[in-house]
């Protein structure tokens, strides 16, 4: 793999590292080096030569689907909400900016992902992308390790579904078309943001709002059924009428098949990140989300959540991205709208 003007610190001979002089990670156990380039400025990529692609989700999940695969860790994008931020404590890492900027990439994910696949005992469920870091940021461009991921999957018979904020996704639509005639393929596009302002702020290394629609109509274009993760909507910023009717409309007319929504949680390892935003950004929201998210509160009130369905399914409904789509899709949607019970952790759903 060729890096213009990279940099390059910490090998290993025998595939695990127990830490790096540059004191960046305190263990990552089948390192191979750590690259910089002025291509991604700031961003540290560490790769890895990982032992399993497939990850079991836990049986008492509440999500619909058994098995996910993640081939970076840490994320570009950059979402000042992302909930997947406390997965890079297990690095020694800070949810903060380590998590926007210190990237893991599994350099060998597409070829232990086949070998996996190919296992008799393997039953061809569903492989869930997405589901924590997002597979389509910017590395991506460089690393390519999707289409490996996508015709290994393919090839096995294996159904797989893609939830991204990434426009690289476009790159990749003519194979997962071809895909989707061998196995069962779903996609759908995180757009929660309307206005670019606020987008760019809360969403700084993401592709515009407009691009992902510009995608959105390209993979329906070519044959395949894109459904909408509205969500996070974000209370006093993102969950007005007047921005979910502009959004919902344009939403329909990049051809979505559906969407579905859910209010913003606010985790332990995510609320103080967030909140250093707000400050920041929309100080006279901040008695709101106090009382919204009081101490260690991460779900919405059910008062909320109810006013928040009587001003978004109508509208979904208006625009005709009700349908039901997938069995995937349905189980958000119920999970979206969802209170848990008092001490519940919040389901993950972005």
């Amino acid at each position: 793999m060729r890096w213009s003007g990279q940099a390059v610190s910490g090998a290993t001979d025998d595939g695990a590292l127990p830490g790096l002089a540059t004191s960046e990670i305190a263990a990552l156990p089948g390192h191979l080096r750590t690259v910089r380039s002025p291509e991604f400025a700031g961003a540290v990529f560490h790769e890895v030569l990982a032992k399993s692609a497939l990850n079991r989700v836990p049986g008492a999940s509440s999500m619909p689907f058994a098995w996910t695969v993640n081939p970076y860790r840490g994320c570009s994008h950059a979402c000042v909400y992302c909930f997947a931020r406390g997965s890079h404590r297990y690095l020694d890492f800070d949810t903060g900016r380590d998590f926007d900027a210190q990237i893991v990439v599994k350099v060998n994910v597409a070829e232990v992902l086949g070998r996996e696949l190919s296992r008799p005992s393997w039953t061809r469920e569903c492989v869930a992308l997405g589901t924590n870091t997002d597979p389509y940021q910017r590395a991506e461009g460089r690393y390519r390790l999707m289409p490996g991921i996508i015709a290994a999957l393919a090839r096995s018979g294996t159904p797989m579904s893609i939830l991204t904020k990434g426009t690289l996704l476009r790159r990749d639509i003519p194979a997962l078309a071809e895909a989707s005639l061998r196995v069962p393929v779903e996609l759908a596009m995180s757009i929660a943001v309307g206005d670019a302002e606020l987008q760019r702020s809360i969403e700084p290394g993401t592709p515009s709002t407009r691009a992902r629609l510009e995608t959105i109509a390209a993979a329906r274009e070519a044959g395949l059924e894109p459904d909408v993760f509205l969500m996070p909507l974000l209370p006093g910023l993102t969950d007005g009428v007047e921005h979910l009717t502009s959004l919902l409309r344009d939403i329909r007319e990049a051809g979505a098949r559906s969407v579905v929504y859910g209010a913003l949680h606010l985790r332990s390892h995510v609320k103080p990140w967030f909140m250093e935003w707000l400050e920041r950004e929309h100080a006279e929201l901040l008695p709101l989300y106090r009382s919204l998210y009081p101490g260690s509160a991460s779900s919405a009130p059910q008062a909320y959540r109810m006013e928040l369905a009587g001003r978004v399914r109508p509208l979904i409904s208006r625009f005709g991205l009700e349908r039901s789509g997938s069995s995937r899709t349905r189980t958000l949607a119920k999970q979206s709208e969802a209170v848990p019970p008092p001490g519940a952790p919040a389901p993950t759903l972005f």
